[in-house]
């Protein structure tokens, strides 16, 4: 239902679509849809899928933005939806010891051991809801509600490239060394940007993710 998201712009050169939390599959799978039926339209410069929001940056001069608003609204409610993909990854994850320092904080927050967090963070199965943050990184649907876990109280100024982590109700995986305030509870090998290739990301909106747990090579 249109009550369910609001549209407006922001600034004089944004149109955004935001739908209600908690983010869901069904929303998403909606916001790819509209992206993909507004990929060629005259004055969009940039089209911008988020975690229940579409953001749409267009040239002042040549776009209307209430009219923009008026065809994301018409678009939304059409009630189309992305095609389901059928691409399915599977990383492999170092979990716990140095590769996953935050794993024991993990398991005193939510009453699991460290053993049956392993079990369930990489027993579930993800969805890739959008990329963002920093070239590569996905954020990840899917998360067990056992394992929601709040952000550190205090960011690390370097997390390593790889790390997997949990903030909130999400798991998602460091591209590069950044900053960055996630529970890190593992580490993969497996590069997920590089710049050189065709289509420099690993994941993809819509991807499906499972976690595989390896014993670590690192000391």
């Amino acid at each position: 239902m249109e009550g369910e998201v609001r549209f407006y712009l922001m600034g004089e050169r944004a149109a955004v679509l935001a739908s209600r939390a908690p983010a869901s599959l069904p929303c998403q799978r909606r916001i790819w849809w509209i992206a993909d039926r507004l990929h060629g339209d005259a004055g969009l410069i940039d089209i911008v899928p988020g975690m229940n929001n579409l953001t749409l940056i267009f040239d002042p001069l040549s776009v209307d933005g209430k009219a923009l608003l008026d065809r994301l609204r018409a678009l939304w409610l059409q009630e189309g939806q992305a095609e389901e993909t059928s691409r399915e990854v599977s990383i492999p994850v170092s979990y716990g010891g140095t590769d996953g320092p935050d794993l024991g904080e993990v398991s005193h927050h939510t009453g699991l051991n460290e053993e049956e967090v392993i079990a369930r963070h990489s027993g579930a199965e993800y969805v890739v809801y959008f990329l963002g943050f920093q070239p590569g990184f996905a954020y990840l649907g899917g998360l067990p509600e056992s394992l929601v876990t709040p952000r550190r109280a205090e960011p690390r100024l370097a997390v390593p490239a790889g790390s997997v982590g949990i903030g909130g109700s999400q798991t998602g995986i460091y591209p590069a060394v950044t900053p960055g305030g996630w529970q890190i509870i593992g580490r993969t090998e497996v590069p997920l940007f590089a710049p050189s290739l065709c289509t420099p990301t690993l994941l993809l909106p819509g991807d499906r993710v499972r976690f595989i747990p390896v014993a670590a090579d690192r000391a």
